[in-house]
Order: C-alpha cells, then sequence, then structure tokens
C-alpha cells in the first residue's frame, strides 16, 4: 500500500495504542515479552496488519497468547481509537530482530583465516 502522512500517522497511532494495551491492560503472562515492532493499516480500515517481536524461544507460546487474547486486544483498541470501524488484528512475528542477531553473532566468529590483513589482490600481507 502506497504511504501517506495519513496513512503513517494512522499506523503509528494504532501502534502506540496496541502497545500499550500489550503492556499496560493484557495479563497473559505469553506476552509479557513482546513488542510491536509495526502495524499497517488498510485502507478503509478494517484490516490491521501487526508485526510482533518475541524471543526466538516462545514463538508458540506468543501466537497461543495472541490468538486467545485477540477479541479482548481488539475491544480494547476499539475504545483506545474511537474510530467508527475497529480493524480486525492480524498477527505476524517480525523475525528481523533474531535475523540481525544471527548476523552479528557469525561476524563476531570470524575464522582467523579471514582475519589475516590482505593486500589489494587479496592475498595475504
Amino acid at each position: 500500500m502506497k504511504q501517506t502522512a495519513q496513512s503513517r500517522k494512522l499506523n503509528e497511532v494504532t501502534r502506540q495504542a496496541l502497545a500499550d494495551i500489550l503492556l499496560t491492560r493484557v495479563s497473559d503472562p505469553r506476552l509479557a515479552l513482546v513488542s510491536v515492532t509495526g502495524v499497517e493499516v488498510s485502507r478503509d480500515r478494517s484490516v490491521a496488519k501487526v508485526s510482533i517481536a518475541a524471543d526466538r524461544a516462545s514463538y508458540e507460546e506468543v501466537e497461543a497468547g495472541l490468538a486467545s487474547a485477540r477479541g479482548r486486544i481488539r475491544s480494547l483498541l476499539a475504545a483506545e481509537l474511537g474510530w467508527r470501524v475497529t480493524p480486525e488484528l492480524r498477527f505476524t512475528l517480525d523475525t528481523s530482530v533474531d535475523e540481525a542477531q544471527r548476523i552479528r553473532q557469525a561476524l563476531a566468529n570470524v575464522p582467523e583465516t579471514l582475519a589475516v590483513p590482505k593486500d589489494e589482490e587479496g592475498y595475504p600481507l
């Protein structure tokens, strides 16, 4: 979807509202350590795609917690936003944090042969 200033504002308002709801109003322990990394609300505000970051070991628990709390989260979101239509929430797990951590760890464990200084042609000095 094309991003406009209005759609970016709607996405950010929705993201902040969902983050506040998950942090303060939902008491499910499976959702204790989740972060809302992004929200994309459809043009007609009927659907919101919500990206959630969580610990890799707890993906299944988080998905189960989100599935069971989806209705409560949506009703709290309706009260928070006050829109005529409350978007249907579609949660997806954001694995970019895990990928960044995997890459960081791979770069930290560079084999000694690759760490040898080389000249312009790639030969060891």
